[in-house]
């Protein structure tokens, strides 16, 4: 079946329409990680967006159950330059086309995605409508004009858990035992540490990652206010990724604040970003956002590069940062924008990077081992 994306400045592509027939509509964001294609789909912090893949070949592996970041797909929508109609792998339990369908996410495949890529780059993202139903361009175009825009928009709490729950070592998505994720390195007799996690569209690998080193979890809600954290009890709070734009999440700001210096704290992505409206900072949004297995990353306190895992649209604004209260940590080699910080004086870190990885190269697990001696030591 014929489809079609409009973009918002009248750019229009054709191609072939796979997954759920139907129409998506959101912000077009471009992807360059090699593989992933199933953990990127399933991502929360991709709600509201339309994902644009480089890597040319996409479906080849098929899906699993074990891949998923969440329980469903939150992107809107997906475009590629070919999609496969097979798979050939041992882990893969249904085609991707199949499982695009079945959870209604329409699928825009053979354009040149390098042409797509270069105008988005160029031009910087951009709201689109991909469909297979409405063959006049003009009034995709129209549409895709009329979507809300992501400044200004908070979808931490669209995407948030609506109730507690918890997470450890004999939870059935922990994967225990599966020989291709790291064992656990807490080791038998360890202490075990108490964390309370913010959902804010949070990934099941951090959840795993927390629970490697020796954390019992509790994920509350996006809108939890701080009191109601702390009267759990915990060694550590975590700050998860999510979507949208973090200054409407102003609820977040105000428990964070109400947490610091009372207990460790943790943000990576939009974490990371909330910590810094948190400190006083600012945050704007990026021309065509990190979205990609491959950027690299210095760590100032080592001076190693890192090669990691992005996702996000917005940063925080460096120059805002107090020098005396806060230290910056990480910075993209890229465009020199923000990648981490720490507080001086209190158990406060984030990055704005993805170190659990997911897809994406392993350089920064060191991370949720930092988070664990933290609590360690703030612990005595």
């Amino acid at each position: 079946m014929q489809a079609i994306l409009a973009l918002e400045d009248g750019r229009i592509f054709l191609g072939q329409g796979h997954g759920a027939p139907g129409e998506c509509q959101g912000e077009v964001v471009f992807n360059t990680s090699l593989t992933g294609y199933q953990e990127i789909a399933t991502d929360p912090s991709y709600a509201g967006q339309i994902v644009v893949l480089t890597n040319p070949q996409i479906g080849n592996y098929g899906t699993n159950h074990a891949d998923n970041e969440a329980a469903k797909p939150y992107i809107e929508g997906l475009i590629v330059r070919e999609f496969s109609a097979i798979s050939s792998n041992w882990r893969s339990e249904q085609v991707t086309d199949e499982y695009m369908e079945r959870y209604s996410v329409p699928v825009l495949a053979e354009i040149d995605t390098r042409a797509l890529v270069r105008h988005l780059r160029t031009h910087g993202v951009m709201r689109g409508v991909v469909s297979t139903t409405e063959t006049n361009p003009e009034a995709l175009v129209a549409r895709a004009r009329s979507i809300r825009r992501m400044d200004g928009t908070d979808l931490a709490r669209v995407v948030s858990t609506k109730s507690v729950y918890h997470f450890d070592e004999l939870d059935s998505r922990n994967q225990s035992g599966d020989p291709l994720l790291p064992a656990a390195r807490s080791g038998p007799g360890a202490k075990q540490y108490n964390v309370v996690a913010y959902d804010f569209g949070i990934k099941q690998n951090i959840l795993r990652m927390l629970t490697r080193e020796g954390c019992r979890v509790t994920v509350v809600p996006a809108e939890t206010p701080a009191a109601d954290v702390l009267a759990l009890k915990p060694d550590g709070v975590f700050l998860s990724n999510g979507p949208g734009d973090p200054e409407p999440v102003s609820y977040a700001v105000k428990s964070i604040q109400s947490l610091m210096g009372r207990v460790p704290v943790f943000g990576i992505c939009l974490g990371h970003q909330l910590c810094g409206l948190a400190l006083g900072g600012r945050t704007y949004k990026l021309k065509f956002g990190h979205h990609g297995g491959n950027h690299p990353v210095r760590n100032n306190l080592t001076g190693k590069v890192e090669i990691t895992a992005h996702n996000h649209n917005f940063a925080v604004d460096p120059d805002s940062i107090s020098s005396s209260e806060v230290e910056l940590t990480h910075v993209d080699l890229n465009d020199q924008t923000l990648e981490g910080l720490r507080h001086r004086t209190l158990p406060l870190f984030s990055v704005q990077y993805h170190p659990e990885a997911a897809p994406g190269p392993h350089d920064s697990h060191y991370l949720f081992r930092d988070f664990r001696n933290l609590m360690e030591e703030w612990k005595g």
